[in-house]
């Protein structure tokens, strides 16, 4: 039988162990930071493919891009729909970009096409995923990260999710958008296993003179395999 004076020591035990038990994975709230954003590029980096989406936001006239909707993965390639102003109307362009090479089925046409992306204000987007120039790449290149609290979602709302606040130089998002020019605000939203949910990132993304735009970019279905093709 147990004394009475031992049944707290054997609670408190029996809690400590079950806590631990509980942990899966090193919380990004016992993280610095840096650390959780390069865990969180390698995250990126390591997948096989994502679903990407992106929205922008005050955007400027002129050919600029609004928005994309599609599959990335490591070949790289992507298969999906970007959405880009052009003379003033938005238009949803079917796009696969693989070995290399960008085609569209550009508005009033049937047949794919070959296209220069950058002719309509838009990066390729197969380069999204390129370590040294894409999306995790502005992980590691924002200064002055700072952890903006903790809320739970993602699926069934069973994750922590910590949201980092910081600045991005314009040479990293210009590696994305060629226009890019001074400092971009920018806020992440990291998941408890590391992975970058969402990214909202204020700038002046199409020149000095322009004014300033948001673009959100958001991911889901790490770990999605596709194989895409020349159309």
């Amino acid at each position: 039988m147990l004394r009475r004076t031992a049944l707290p020591v054997v609670v408190t035990v029996v809690a400590a162990l079950t806590l631990a038990g509980c942990g899966g994975g090193s919380s990004t709230a016992t993280l610095s930071p840096d650390k959780e954003m390069a865990l969180a590029k390698t995250a990126f980096d390591q997948t096989s493919g994502v679903h990407v989406q992106l929205a922008g936001k005050d955007l400027p006239s002129g050919n600029v891009l609004v928005g994309a909707d599609g599959t990335l993965t490591r070949a790289p390639a992507f298969d999906g729909t970007i959405a880009v102003k052009i003379l003033g109307a938005t238009a949803q362009v079917p796009v696969v970009s693989v070995d290399d090479k960008v085609y569209a089925k550009l508005p009033l046409t049937v047949t794919w096409q070959t296209i220069d992306p950058a002719q309509y204000g838009v990066p390729d987007p197969a380069t999204l995923i390129a370590p040294d120039t894409g999306i995790s790449h502005l992980l590691t290149a924002t200064t002055g990260l700072k952890s903006a609290g903790t809320v739970r979602g993602g699926k069934d709302n069973k994750e922590i999710l910590t949201t980092y606040t910081g600045t991005l130089p314009g040479s990293a998002v210009a590696a994305i958008i060629s226009g890019a020019s001074g400092t971009f605000g920018v806020s992440y939203t990291i998941g408890d296993k590391h992975q970058l949910q969402q990214a909202v990132i204020t700038g002046r993304f199409y020149g000095a003179d322009e004014q300033k735009s948001t673009y959100t970019v958001t991911l889901d279905d790490y770990g999605v395999t596709k194989t895409i093709t020349k159309p």
